[in-house]
């Protein structure tokens, strides 16, 4: 045989094997970068795989690739998967010369009630510490199961397979599942428990004109598990700027279910019509909960104060009379996500989460009304760090976006707004969206939920309470280099009762979180 058989034959095998590759690739159901790029996608696993040991030598250390540091995405890919999600020689983190880092203090012996057996397994019971729509008498108020839920993404920005994985997750979880301001779509009745969410453009409960139908709404809550409704006046990644879904990602399935025209870039609105100030507002909620049943809040990014006070007077019985209000108020920081947004209104306004949550809890606290609503944070909240932040801040449940969009697979390609997301999650393109299985990515999304469930309240047991919910802004500092440290309390000028649940709450959920501690015991449903 000659030297150019040998290497035809040679050829012919590799080819051969490639084949076989290819083929194993576009079958298998697990990586959707495989699925849709067989062969070339192997080699983003390899880089995953030696990525920390190329960044030291060659571009960047583990902390400095944004929105989400390489740590941050490998914590929250490896608990998706329940592999090590542990980390080992130590922080890499510059703590000696940080600005703002915040430090858990635990303490040396537990409070009342807090755990000290050794965790037995990932099913941990970690119910909202207050009763949502409970005081204000909501028909359907209800105790949410969990402190972690999944943020507001609408079908269109993300794909139908993203949507209907996200919600499996969401009912193996046992968290709720907020539908984004596009509508309830098909892919959002797989079981889990949904947060209807009520944009400038009326999206599932809007007449032929575009106007709120309050008729249209009843009828979609009264068929779908519908467990609370949220009011979005703005969004933290674009403030003060309706929602958009670029052209590209507008088929004729979106369009229907939205009522607008295919192929045609859909731009809500900034405002609301169907009420103007926080008057009508307020109206609009009871209006809305008198005919649903459901409890109702508002998610809003935090710029200009004038609103914030206007309500607050307004709940505490300044202006009306005193017993309109919301069930919730869900804070949206600025460094929260979007799928498409100008680069002017993502980096520069409403504050970011910290400081805005701080600014609106402060006026509720001053006005005595924090036991009479429960509190939401989103922005960045859904690593555990910055989650314990939010809750030492008077956070009663933290909402999570683009960390369960990686969850599912999401990879930070930041391709949203171009209908090219190479994993399916944030397009509409039929082969991409053929990549995401949403059978098996709901158990990853779910795996996600429980791991950010479980290390609250492990952190909760290392502070020496019960419940994140009890985590007070004295149990965290901020660090100012190797110089100086100050409390939360002190950071955001919170009064000493501030941050902290009333005694009947605390006792509330004392009682729900203690049990009696026998080897390997954990708070298990």
């Amino acid at each position: 045989m000659g030297a150019g058989s040998k290497l035809a034959k040679s050829a012919g095998l590799a080819v051969a094997a490639l084949g076989v590759v290819a083929a194993r690739d576009v079958t298998q159901r697990h990586h959707a970068i495989l699925r849709t790029y067989p062969i070339i996608g192997h080699l983003r696993f390899f880089l995953e795989r030696f990525g920390p040991e190329l960044r030291q030598y060659i571009v960047t250390n583990n902390d400095e690739e944004r929105p989400f540091s390489r740590d941050q995405r490998r914590w929250i890919y490896a608990s998706s998967k329940l592999e090590n999600n542990y980390f080992g020689f130590g922080t890499d983190n510059d703590v000696e010369h940080a600005n703002g880092y915040p430090i858990i203090k635990h303490r040396t012996f537990k409070g009342e009630g807090a755990p000290s057996a050794r965790h037995a397994g990932e099913e941990v019971y970690l119910p909202s510490a207050k009763v949502l729509g409970g005081p204000r008498g909501r028909t359907h108020a209800f105790r949410p199961e969990s402190v972690v839920n999944i943020s507001g993404m609408s079908f269109g920005s993300l794909s139908k397979n993203a949507i209907e994985a996200l919600n499996r997750g969401a009912a193996l979880a046992g968290c709720m599942h907020d539908t984004g301001e596009g509508a309830l779509s098909p892919y959002h009745r797989n079981g889990g428990d949904l947060v209807f969410q009520i944009g400038t453009s009326y999206f599932g409960c809007r007449d032929e004109h575009g106007q709120f139908s309050l008729e249209r709404l009843k009828d979609l809550v009264a068929g779908a598990p519908v467990r609370a409704i949220e009011i979005k006046l703005s969004q933290g990644a674009k403030p003060g700027l309706g929602g958009m879904l670029p052209g590209a990602k507008v088929t004729e399935e979106i369009a229907q279910i939205r009522g607008i025209k295919p192929g045609v870039d859909c731009a809500s609105p900034s405002r609301h019509t169907a009420f103007h100030d926080v008057d009508s507002m307020l109206d609009f909620v009871e209006q809305v909960a008198a005919e649903t049943g459901l409890p109702v809040g508002i998610k809003s990014a935090v710029g200009s104060m004038g609103f914030w006070d206007d309500l607050v007077a307004a709940m505490s019985g300044g202006q009306g009379n005193g017993r309109r209000g919301v069930d919730f108020v869900n804070v949206d920081g600025g460094e929260g996500g979007t799928g498409a947004a100008p680069l002017l209104f993502s980096d520069a306004v409403a504050f970011p989460f910290r400081i805005a949550f701080a600014l609106v809890y402060g006026r509720f606290a001053a006005a005595g009304l924090t036991d009479e609503v429960t509190f939401m944070g989103a922005g960045k909240l859904g690593v555990p760090e910055n989650a314990v932040v939010a809750f030492a801040l008077g956070v009663d449940m933290v909402n999570v976006g683009r960390e369960a969009m990686m969850s599912i697979g999401c990879i930070q390609a930041q391709r949203c707004h171009t209908d090219h997301c190479p994993t399916g999650v944030a397009t509409q393109n039929p082969w991409l969206v053929r990549g995401l299985d949403p059978e098996l990515k709901s158990v990853r999304a779910a795996n996600y939920v429980k791991s950010m469930r479980r290390d609250l309240w492990k952190i909760s047991e290392a502070v020496g309470v019960v419940h994140p919910g009890l985590i007070s802004p004295d149990d965290v500092d901020i660090l100012d280099g190797l110089t100086e440290h100050r409390t939360l309390r002190d950071v955001y000028g919170y009064l000493p009762d501030w941050g902290r649940l009333g005694p009947r709450l605390e006792k509330e959920i004392v009682d729900l979180m203690c049990v009696q501690e026998v080897p390997d015991a954990s708070p298990t449903r």
